[in-house]
Formats: C-alpha cells, sequence, structure tokens
C-alpha cells in the first residue's frame, strides 16, 4: 500500500481505509475478512495518546461475531428450507397414480369405477346408513351398515344404482346419518381419491395434488395413502 505523507494521522487512516479492497462476496455487505482489516487498521493508526478503549473494541468484535453468526444460519436455514422443498416434490410425485384419504365426502367418480370412504363417529351410533348423492342432490344408492362402535370404518361403493345399473360418470357425494344417544345425526364421511398430477409450486408454494374429479388439495392436508 502507498504510504501517505503529511496529514494528521487520522485523515492518512481515513485514506488508508478507503484503500482497503474489499472481498469478493455480496456486494455492500462487510465480511469477516473486511471486518478484520478495517480493525487492524484502526488500531495501526490510532492515536497514541488517545489508544482505543479495549472494552469498546471487545464490544465491536462481539457485534459483529454475532450478526456473522445470524447471517450464515439464514443462510443454512434457506438452505434446508430448499433441500425439504425438494424431498416434498419427490414424495409428492410418487403419489402419482395412487389413492389419498380426503377430509370431504364430495367426489369425482369415471364409469365403472368403485369409491372406497370412510365413516368416522367419535361416539357410538346405530340405524346407519351411507346415502350415495348425485350432483343433483338425488339418493341413487343406500347401503343399511347398522349399528357401529366410535372410531374409523372405512367401505367401498361399487359404483351400482339402487337399480342394480352402473352409475354415470360425474359427482358424487357420501352422506352418512344415524342415531347417536337416540337423535339423528349426520356422521362424518371421507373419502379416497386418485392423484391424478402434482403441481410442484401452487398457491404460496405449496404442493398441490390434483385429484380425479377436477380438484385439487395441498399435500399436507393429506389424511392418508393407500396401496392402490
Amino acid at each position: 500500500m502507498e504510504t501517505v505523507t503529511g496529514g494528521s494521522p487520522l485523515e492518512n487512516m481515513r485514506w488508508q481505509q478507503e484503500e482497503v479492497k474489499v472481498s469478493d462476496g455480496k456486494q455492500g455487505m462487510l465480511t469477516q475478512e473486511d471486518f478484520f482489516a478495517l480493525l487492524t487498521q484502526e488500531l495501526a493508526h490510532q492515536d497514541p495518546t488517545n489508544p482505543t478503549d479495549n472494552n469498546e473494541m471487545i464490544s465491536q468484535m462481539t457485534a459483529f461475531s454475532t450478526t456473522d453468526g445470524v447471517s450464515q444460519l439464514n443462510d443454512q436455514f434457506t438452505n434446508f428450507a430448499s433441500s425439504m422443498s425438494s424431498s416434498q416434490a419427490l414424495q409428492a410425485s410418487s403419489l402419482v397414480g395412487r389413492s389419498v384419504l380426503v377430509d370431504e365426502n364430495v367426489f369425482g367418480m369415471a364409469a365403472g369405477e368403485e369409491v372406497k370412504g370412510k365413516l368416522v363417529t367419535d361416539q357410538p351410533a346405530s340405524n346407519v346408513n351411507i346415502y350415495v348423492e348425485n350432483a343433483a342432490g338425488e339418493i341413487i344408492q343406500t347401503v343399511p351398515v347398522g349399528n357401529v362402535k366410535s372410531g374409523e370404518f372405512g367401505f367401498t361403493w361399487n359404483g351400482m344404482t339402487s337399480a342394480g345399473e352402473p352409475a354415470a360418470e360425474g359427482a358424487y357425494r357420501f352422506r352418512i346419518a344415524g342415531l347417536v344417544d337416540g337423535q339423528a345425526s349426520e356422521l362424518q364421511a371421507m373419502t379416497y381419491r386418485k392423484v391424478d398430477s402434482v403441481t410442484l409450486a401452487g398457491a404460496g408454494g405449496n404442493i398441490v395434488l390434483n385429484l380425479n374429479g377436477g380438484s385439487s388439495m395441498a399435500l399436507t392436508d393429506v389424511v392418508e395413502v393407500s396401496e392402490s
């Protein structure tokens, strides 16, 4: 570095500090190397009659160390989040062609398909029936279940109407009703839906599963994954 003659030590220090090269990295961000280069210059050109206070210097070093540590931690969290997103995307892609359990009773069905569902109740129920309704709200099939204990119970609709004919392709829903403590009640119905495709960057950056029947759901809303 060129030696400067003349002027006060403070002026020389200012000039030399301006000449310290900023190391490669994020533009405008003081790196650890830059910090110690400036600190060395400050010590070398301090006023001998009024040296820098040790406590003040330690405070500066501690503050920079903390800031640098937080910056590195943020970078690590960003990398971790990116890795998690990639892992979730890989897992989601393996769901294409499989069935997932959805906490809703509406579903789309192709002609000749069977549809699986789950009856969920936190209390015993009696005289339970599963009603299959079309988009117009008409009951096309009634499946008597009888008495059930509290818990979850799987069932399958074979896609046939009460007239013994295959139901037409379209939208349907399961409605489950029974008596709970002697009172007429509707019980929770969930359905298994086939995953047609996966959108890896949906609304809000979430991974979205595109289900048969035209609806979609977030990967985080999946209750259960079926083998088929």
